[in-house]
């Protein structure tokens, strides 16, 4: 089934040709214009979001970049897209084809994830096993009964639906030769999620045979970028960048956490990348209580300085006994 293309570099607005640090600036300045929070059109603003996250989930993974890459530049955006062949073999695709246990061919095929089309059918994982057990009919004979295989997609999910948790609305179509069936299901995300963990539906994959049940459906949580934030575990990991007298006279600085921004002082003497941990502010566990945030010095030096400011650092240079390579 033809797709829209997406033109990931376009979404961000840089070239083919940037850098991995110019792609994670654009993604964060597009994620701070259109996060939910501080919009004032939420609706417009979320499906903006997962787009950029998307792009951002595409052009920031090398491996996923390369790939996509190879599709080549020629492509308009907004144009129906088909996936090469081999593209089936990478990330399967969350359309999940294969023959039914009766002989009949059937897709999967999953909305209201967070993720497009496109994405889907290019880079969304795909899964399913068989599971089953033989018994015995009246005559003698023996019958096999199969369980249908289980299905796997993935559910984009945001660091504030992992906060206070959610109910999200998927769909599946389920086709199965020429009979096409489209189910609806609420999809409770708890709090406390972790990048990775499955939501298991019962009973919603795979048809069974002989009597055999049905499969289960999981949705495998795919955690969308931050534009303040990286995830580890339930910790909560913030960047917090310097002038060179703040890490070295110390200071106090505001920064940001799923609360709202709290103000926390930078100890004299503070070393770029140095971690400081701010217990209780990262996300919800599962057991109760919450992870830390974890704030890194990064000291950044001016670029330009004027004339005034240059005689100051050399009376600093002259006068000053520190030498790093001491």
């Amino acid at each position: 089934m033809p797709v829209q293309y997406k033109d990931y570099y376009e979404i961000l607005g840089v070239s083919r040709g940037a850098g991995d640090a110019e792609i994670k600036k654009a993604f964060r300045k597009l994620a701070r214009e259109h996060h939910p929070d501080v919009a004032k059109d939420k609706k417009k603003a979320e499906e903006k979001f997962k787009e950029v996250n998307e792009a951002y989930e595409v052009l920031g993974d090398p491996e996923k970049r390369k790939k996509y890459d190879e599709l080549g530049a020629n492509w308009k955006s907004g144009a129906d897209f088909r996936p090469p062949p081999g593209w089936e073999n990478f990330g399967g695709g969350q359309s999940f084809r294969g023959r039914g246990q009766g002989g009949e061919d059937f897709e999967f095929h999953f909305g209201g994830t967070g993720f497009s089309d496109f994405f889907e059918q290019l880079f969304g994982s795909m899964g399913g096993r068989r599971g089953g057990f033989g018994r015995y009919s009246d005559f003698g004979e023996t019958e096999t009964a199969e369980r249908g295989r289980d299905i796997e997609g993935d559910i984009l999910v945001t660091l504030d639906e992992v906060m206070h948790g959610a109910v999200r609305t998927v769909n599946v179509r389920h086709t199965v030769g020429r009979s096409v069936k489209t189910e609806t299901h609420q999809v409770k995300i708890p709090p406390g999620v972790t990048e990775g963990q499955r939501l298991r539906i019962s009973g919603r994959g795979e048809a069974g045979s002989g009597g055999g049940a049905a499969g289960d459906l999981y949705l495998r949580v795919r955690l969308a970028k931050h534009p303040d934030f990286e995830v580890e575990d339930h910790n909560l990991v913030y960047d917090a960048e310097l002038a060179p007298w703040e890490a070295v006279l110390g200071t106090e600085i505001p920064v940001p956490t799923p609360d709202g921004r709290v103000n926390i002082k930078i100890p004299p003497g503070t070393q770029n990348g140095q971690k400081l941990r701010v217990r209780g502010r990262g996300l919800p566990l599962r057991e109760g209580g919450r992870g830390d945030l974890f704030v890194i010095a990064r000291i950044t030096v001016p670029a330009n300085v004027s004339d005034a400011e240059k005689k100051l650092w050399e009376q600093l240079s002259r006068e000053s006994k520190f030498n790093p390579r001491i």
